[in-house]
């Protein structure tokens, strides 16, 4: 496969996570979903951007995906904080 396809996928999940996100927002929301589904698309992400091998594509992947990361890990300290 194309190193240079890779990095642009890596990017993408970028993208789809934040598109997603906008779509299941609101305060009926399954945050187990969103959950799941972004760190699903960031390590995707992550594998995707190490296997480019373009120091562009790893660096702007890792980045991006791991700021992706972070929120869902925020995001999953509130739900357990939420819940008894």
């Amino acid at each position: 496969m194309n190193k240079n396809i890779l990095g642009v996928l890596s990017v993408l999940t970028v993208a789809i996570s934040i598109i997603f996100f906008f779509i299941i927002r609101g305060p009926n929301a399954n945050l187990t979903l969103g959950i799941n589904v972004f760190t699903v698309l960031s390590v995707l992400g992550i594998i995707f951007a190490i296997l480019s091998k373009k120091l562009w594509f790893i660096i702007t992947g890792i980045l991006l995906n791991g700021a992706v990361l972070v929120f869902v890990y925020f995001l999953l300290l509130a739900v357990g904080i939420s819940e008894p």
